[in-house]
């Protein structure tokens, strides 16, 4: 078997050390004021930004898993036309 890339080992390690250098802020929960109102956005970008960087790979396994269901999506379309 093939050796793992460099390239997902060092994905794996920058994702630790993140997580190492800013832990997950917990906000309690409290009833809605005017003045917490204001706050809210600030909160929200935080975790957005958080989310962000834990979910990375999402995205190109999403286009990778689209690359695929297209090329095969083609094959089926040349084949009905090959064979019907």
């Amino acid at each position: 078997m093939p050796k793992k890339s460099r390239r997902a080992k060092a994905k794996r390690r920058a994702a630790a050390n993140l997580a190492k250098k800013r832990p997950i802020e917990r906000v309690p929960i409290r009833p809605a004021t005017p003045e917490s109102k204001a706050s809210v956005p600030s909160v929200q970008s935080s975790l957005s930004s958080v989310q962000t960087t834990r979910y990375q790979y999402v995205l190109p396994e999403l286009r990778r898993i689209g690359i695929i269901a297209g090329a095969l999506l083609l094959i089926l379309i040349v084949l009905t036309f090959i064979l019907g």
